[in-house]
């Protein structure tokens, strides 16, 4: 298939060469232009472009930036993609260590389902919930006791299908977890994040995942901080 990547962070860089090992052609962008790109060519296979050429013709796009920064995409990079193009959201809201406050996700909107509002195009959730050094180096064959799952959330089931077989060719189980309206339960600090959980204990982990967030995953008056500081 051919997928393109929007953001070229830890996850970004790691789905890029993952995807490329798995025989996909890879295109990768990022805010600041291809040129700024060349060490993760290097490292990755893939191609740098603009984000424009991420998303043209691609099968799948990958949307991989910080949250706050979803709204500075491009109002019509989505333009004339087809509508069968699935787009995989990975984000996460970090209000107190990097991306402030965002109202409607303080107010209870899924963090998917706001990304989705911002970009004008359905989001399957996944790859969202395990560290980037553990999703390039602790995948393992299919049937493999113990292989790491991963949950995988999104409305429509045939975009959600195409997202489980990624995630299974790039060596982790991939556990159904629902709707975007469902995607909360994998939200940071619910039990699933960063858990590395077989495929049970992901379905344990969505099943005991509680809405409420938490108070140090809200944003503050003095948001945001950083990773380090949080504020």
């Amino acid at each position: 298939m051919k997928i393109g990547i929007i953001g070229a962070g830890n996850i970004g860089s790691v789905l890029a060469l993952r995807f490329g090992e798995n025989g996909h052609d890879v295109r990768i962008a990022n805010s600041r232009g291809p040129a700024s790109l060349a060490d993760i060519e290097r490292q990755t296979g893939a191609t740098a472009v603009e984000a424009r050429d991420a998303v043209k013709d691609a099968d799948v796009v990958v949307v991989t930036i910080p949250q706050a920064k979803v709204p500075n995409l491009p109002n019509d990079l989505f333009a004339g993609v087809p509508a069968s193009v699935v787009v995989i959201d990975t984000g996460n809201y970090y209000p107190q260590q990097r991306d402030g406050r965002i109202e409607a996700i303080e107010k209870g909107t899924p963090e998917s389902r706001w990304v989705e509002q911002q970009i004008g195009r359905p989001v399957v959730k996944a790859f969202n919930n395990i560290y980037a050094d553990h999703l390039k180096t602790r995948g393992k064959p299919a049937g493999t006791p113990g292989r790491i799952a991963l949950p995988v959330a999104g409305d429509d089931a045939k975009a959600k299908a195409v997202v489980m077989k990624l995630v299974d060719e790039i060596g982790f189980d991939a556990v159904d977890a629902g709707e975007i309206d469902d995607s909360w339960r994998q939200q940071p600090a619910t039990p699933v994040y960063t858990g590395d959980f077989d495929a049970a204990g992901v379905r344990a982990a969505l099943k005991n995942a509680d809405p409420v967030r938490k108070p140090e995953w809200r944003a503050t008056d003095g948001s945001p901080g950083t990773f380090e500081r949080p504020a």
